[in-house]
């Protein structure tokens, strides 16, 4: 087992003895989604659209309070259905507003109910959600052969690409940062860093992975 004293930078050492990203120490629902969500690419319809939804939500928050709350947003959104989504009316907002299962933004739960109605446009362009966003996966061979602590991340051009177009297609809550906090989350890119034990499974899925079109 690696002791504390030769931990790799920006890893930690749990009690299995396993290497993650220092960020996810914060509780074993944290540490579950990185082991298994988070940077594992993602092609399911359902899943894309909830995260780039919760990405807007987290706008000025922590991911663990969203992922805490992921539930509550699930039961609160129709799992994310968009077809139900943009059926939701003056009445529905209110009820969201009032739901203290999810952040009670009236902004972002807005945004939600137009992004509805934009993916629907969005899919009937390009067949689906996914078939659109991993158009903007970044090139591997631009990415970082070993990710260490203080590599430059930062919203890539790819995710400035994409957050611009949705702009352009009416979506809202879609800034750069979110579109590539989005990204990493589903597997875009693989920022698990170097020694992380998922790295490598993330790395594995993806090269498994048949590339939507």
């Amino acid at each position: 087992m690696t002791t504390a004293t030769e931990l790799p930078p920006g890893l930690f050492s749990h009690d299995d003895g396993v290497l993650r990203c220092q960020w996810c120490r914060a509780s074993d629902e944290y540490r579950r989604y990185h082991d298994e969500e988070w940077g594992f690419p993602v092609t399911d319809e359902r899943r894309l659209f909830e995260k780039i939804c919760l990405e807007g939500f987290q706008a000025g928050l922590s991911w663990l309070t969203i992922l805490n709350k992921r539930p509550g947003f699930r039961q609160a959104f129709a799992n994310f259905d968009a077809a139900k989504i943009v059926r939701f009316n003056d009445a529905d907002i209110e009820r969201l507003v009032a739901d203290p299962g999810i952040v009670r933004h009236r902004g972002k739960i807005v945004s939600t109910i137009n992004n509805a109605q934009r993916v629907l446009e969005l899919r009937q362009e390009f067949g689906s959600l996914a078939a659109y966003a991993w158009r903007y996966e970044p090139d591997p061979a631009a990415r970082p052969n070993k990710l260490l602590p203080g590599t430059a991340l930062g919203p890539s051009p790819e995710a400035v690409a994409m957050s611009k177009d949705l702009k352009k297609r009416g979506w809202t809550f879609v800034g750069p940062t979110t579109v590539y906090a989005f990204m990493q989350a589903m597997g875009l890119v693989n920022d698990h860093y170097e020694q992380c034990h998922a790295r490598r499974k993330a790395l594995a899925a993806r090269q498994a992975l048949k590339k939507p079109e």
